[in-house]
């Protein structure tokens, strides 16, 4: 089975266990969604959640945060992982969209990724999930999970999101996204498929009799 071939069967896998896929990060704006997305890295999408919860209700524009300040957003966010770096990233991200932005989040791959703290990944999320532009953004899940079902041979996040975006059509890219990591997490766990057990793996590889092994990210 070639590459195109495995796509088509993952991508009819995806669809019929996961049609509908709900954005499951918590958020109010644009803004929110940028720093929400930002919060997310090392870190559950539920503790991020958990977190939100309490402040966006109060605080989800840039100026509420340059206006905190860096210590108080620490006190905020101290329960997520390497909060101190990410409450710099927020403060800073806030002072330069009021400063370069008009306090608006930038609708480019371009202006996004020149803000503290934002990856291509980031800006891949907030562009497709908050304008709708089509973006595969790749994380370390999907890059493990992508080597699994050979359809990259993982030099890179960067290699791999080329490859997705080659293999399936764009149309599916934003919503392929969600799809991936969800099914990952219920399916094709890191410690428990190996590669082995999971419909989609099985059906890409049904005579795999060894684990995986996945280049990291």
């Amino acid at each position: 089975m070639n590459e195109k071939e495995k796509a088509k069967k993952i991508l009819k896998i995806l669809n019929k266990i996961y049609p509908k896929t709900p954005i499951p990060l918590n958020y109010k704006n644009k803004f929110t969604l940028l720093m929400s997305v930002l919060l997310s890295a090392q870190c559950t999408d539920l503790n991020v959640n958990n977190v939100t919860k309490n402040i966006y209700p109060k605080y989800y524009k840039p100026e509420h945060f340059v206006k905190l300040g860096r210590k108080k957003i620490e006190k905020l966010i101290k329960s997520i992982g390497i909060f101190r770096i990410k409450s710099k990233s927020i403060y800073l991200m806030s002072k330069q969209l009021l400063e370069n932005h008009g306090g608006k989040v930038p609708k480019s791959f371009e202006d996004l990724e020149r803000l503290p703290g934002v990856g291509h990944k980031t800006a891949s999320v907030v562009m497709s999930q908050g304008f709708g532009v089509p973006a595969f953004a790749v994380d370390t899940h999907i890059h493990r999970l992508a080597q699994r079902w050979g359809i990259t041979n993982g030099k890179s996040v960067t290699q791999t999101e080329q490859d997705l975006k080659r293999l399936f059509p764009k149309k599916t890219w934003s919503k392929l996204h969600l799809q991936i990591i969800y099914y990952g997490r219920e399916f094709c766990k890191a410690r428990e498929c190996y590669g082995l057990t999971c419909k989609i793996c099985t059906t890409c590889y049904p005579k795999r009799k060894n684990p995986v092994k996945i280049k990291k990210a």
